[in-house]
């Protein structure tokens, strides 16, 4: 048991550390390495108490198992203030990290709210069933994907990005797995979410919310770009434009 407590505090204080340092970089916090922490720390907490019940489990029915046929087995006898112990010391040590993985749960929800006052905004608007991006500098973008073609979301490593988001016709969700971040958008409403490039790449977005017969369609491709190279595809979609 102590051993199991020991290893539990440096999870957490490993955990800590861990998103110290990347929030650290750039001054940025990224609540995608933040989202990672924590679940590979829930992960391990599971792990640590599946190990110690399934052990002692095994340990007692090996311990107390009946060695004659129609062995009658007897229980010690405890007083009120051993039982009260039994039920409330252990059930304190094993609830203390799940209410650390629940602070620290708070923390994470409250990084992917808080939007970095620098960050680059783009208007995404979701329809049956496409997307559609556009920047405060003028330049829009989307992604057909019957015929593969368009830049989808294209945005500068290094800078983060938020999204306001509507729908047009029906809730759609707007996921990005890379990211770990998913947020709805509704008729008549804006919402946001926000993510830190922070490495330069290719991956997708794709609709989490059921809607319609081509709802399985409704991805588009999100570029990772050095800030040159997203500032030459700005200034080449305005002069196409």
């Amino acid at each position: 048991m102590k051993r199991a407590v020991s290893a539990m505090v440096l999870m957490g204080l490993g955990s800590a550390a861990a998103l110290a340092e990347a929030g650290a970089k750039g001054g940025i916090p990224d609540p995608a390495a933040s989202w990672n922490h924590l679940w590979h720390d829930v992960l391990l907490d599971l792990f640590i108490i599946g190990i110690i019940f399934l052990s002692a489990g095994l340990y007692w029915v090996w311990k107390y198992r009946a060695d004659r046929p129609n062995q009658l087995g007897t229980a010690p006898k405890f007083d009120k203030i051993t039982l009260i112990g039994l039920a409330v010391v252990p059930s304190f040590l094993f609830m203390a990290d799940d209410f650390y993985l629940a602070a620290k749960g708070w923390t994470v929800w409250n990084e992917y709210r808080d939007v970095p006052r620098n960050a680059m905004e783009v208007k995404v608007t979701g329809s049956m069933w496409n997307w559609n991006f556009e920047y405060d500098n003028g330049v829009s973008s989307s992604f057909m994907v019957d015929s593969k073609e368009g830049d989808g979301l294209v945005v500068p490593v290094g800078k983060p990005v938020v999204l306001r988001m509507t729908s047009t016709d029906v809730v759609h969700s707007f996921f990005l797995p890379e990211y770990r971040v998913k947020e709805d958008l509704m008729p008549g409403r804006v919402t946001y979410l926000w993510f830190n490039p922070v490495k330069a790449g290719e991956t997708i977005a794709t609709c989490a919310e059921y809607c319609g017969n081509r709802h399985s369609f409704m991805w588009t491709k999100v570029k990772m770009v050095p800030q040159a190279e997203f500032d030459a595809w700005v200034a080449q979609k305005k002069q196409g434009a």
